[in-house]
């Protein structure tokens, strides 16, 4: 096993069943890396990346108690493999929406709809990069964080609870630049914008109009960015949020 898997890198990735972690998982399997996934549901026999199965840990991120859990499984795992964790991306996330599909607002937006969105959003990218600081300083690892367009503007679908909780996410991520460094850890964010996933709102063509690429995003262009922060030719990059929006910010 370890005349296997030495020299290989490791990535623990949330939120990988589908859109830009389906991607992501996709593009660090085909440079070798061992692809931890996370995520909500079971390991889907449609996936094609190897060992996927045994790799795959199933963990409701809304639950701190699943949290801590999945944290002493994925540790359990490292420490077969030398306890090295090269990169932790964190791109799990909720948007709810009101029966509809219809935008839940700073008035009407329930108590329980904060709690549950800053939990998975905001709080579990933190306690996962905690929990998984030791590997991440022994690899001298790197940390992106998945925020969006709306963390910066109101956005016509994406709800205030998602929005502040990645705008509290994207000041997260330069907080934790500054506290993981000295330890060797890089810490990034990634803002995507209207990217083309089977989750796209109603009206989307609408906005892409008005975007300077005048296109949706590819899934596969937001995992070549994540590829990028956690790869040597960013070895002095840290604390930055990449947009990733066909100029939609401008």
């Amino acid at each position: 096993m370890a005349e296997k898997t030495e020299g290989r890198k490791t990535i623990v990735l949330t939120g990988a069943s589908r859109g830009i972690g389906h991607a992501t998982v996709k593009r660090f399997s085909r440079e070798g890396w061992r692809v931890i996934t996370c995520s909500r549901q079971a390991f889907s026999d449609d996936c094609p990346w190897p060992a996927g199965p045994d790799d795959h840990i199933k963990v409701d991120l809304a639950d701190q108690g699943d949290v801590g859990s999945a944290v002493s499984e994925i540790r359990q795992r490292l420490e077969k493999e030398g306890g090295l964790l090269h990169a932790l991306v964190n791109n799990a996330g909720i948007s709810p929406k009101h029966k509809g599909g219809g935008r839940m607002n700073s008035i009407d937006t329930p108590m329980h709809v904060w709690r549950d969105v800053f939990q998975v959003n905001f709080l579990a990218p933190i306690m996962l990069a905690r929990g998984l600081f030791k590997e991440l300083a022994a690899a001298k690892g790197s940390v992106v964080n998945v925020t969006s367009i709306a963390g910066t503007r109101v956005h016509p679908f994406a709800g205030t609870a998602y929005a502040t909780s990645k705008a509290a996410l994207g000041a997260l991520t330069r907080e934790m630049a500054a506290d993981f460094g000295p330890h060797g850890i890089r810490v990034n964010a990634i803002a995507p914008g209207e990217i083309d996933t089977a989750i796209l709102s109603p009206g989307t063509d609408k906005i892409v109009e008005t975007i300077p690429m005048r296109r949706l995003g590819l899934t596969s262009e937001v995992a070549d960015i994540i590829y990028f922060l956690c790869s040597g030719q960013a070895s002095y990059v840290t604390g930055s949020e990449i947009h990733i929006n066909g100029g939609q910010h401008v």
